[in-house]
């Protein structure tokens, strides 16, 4: 990966460390009812497919435990950072109504290459279902707890992973670029998060986020 620049973030309750990356001028968070090529048509169907098949699973989960059932988050870590892969699915009509890029954890080794874990220092995003708590400002402005749900992100609380913007985050699509790493945490472009926050903050029940490879 070729960084253009290296910027060390401190860090107060969130756990959180950017490295910028070359990326293309902002523009506006695409959604995924723009027009798009036969062949982006088709590999979306693929995972549009596959994102079904998750929000499936979720939607009986919500249900059992009494989460929200209307809408859910769904983050798909086996596509690059430049593309995004932050999905808002809106469970009553399966379909997803909304998307935008997310970081991934850096790692230790500040690999280009993702990796995942659970425990406290790895620096990595850490997969599984996540209840999306109570909102706060951080060191970084707004940013939603993050509560793990699974035993693959069980301590993402006492890891201070939790839902947050940064400027580092484009609004857009910039693959084949990528974009900023995290210290673990799901972080999103500042617009993005105003969009996110619209569905957290009028929910009756809290919301799941989800984080697959």
């Amino acid at each position: 990966m070729r960084w253009l620049l290296f910027l060390a973030l401190a860090v107060t309750g969130l756990g959180t460390y950017a490295i910028l990356s070359k990326f293309k001028k902002n523009r506006p968070v695409s959604m995924v009812k723009n027009a798009m090529h036969t062949s982006a048509e088709e590999e979306w169907r693929i995972e549009h497919r596959r994102l079904d098949n998750y929000a499936t699973s979720i939607e009986q989960y919500a249900k059992t435990h009494r989460y929200n059932t209307r809408y859910c988050f769904l983050v798909d870590m086996g596509l690059p950072s430049g593309r995004n892969r932050f999905f808002i699915y809106d469970l009553k009509s399966d379909s997803v109504i909304g998307a935008g890029l997310v970081t991934h954890g850096s790692g230790t080794s500040f690999s280009d290459v993702i990796q995942f874990s659970n425990e406290p220092g790895s620096l990595c995003t850490s997969v599984g279902r996540y209840r999306i708590g109570t909102s706060y400002m951080g060191k970084f402005g707004l940013a939603y707890k993050l509560h793990g749900l699974d035993a693959s992100n069980s301590n993402a609380y006492a890891r201070a992973v939790v839902l947050h913007g940064h400027s580092c985050v484009p609004d857009r699509e910039v693959a084949p670029e990528e974009i900023c790493l995290s210290w673990g945490c799901p972080t999103v472009s500042p617009q993005f998060l105003t969009h996110l926050k619209a569905y957290l903050d009028g929910a009756d029940r809290p919301v799941l986020l989800w984080v697959v490879n």
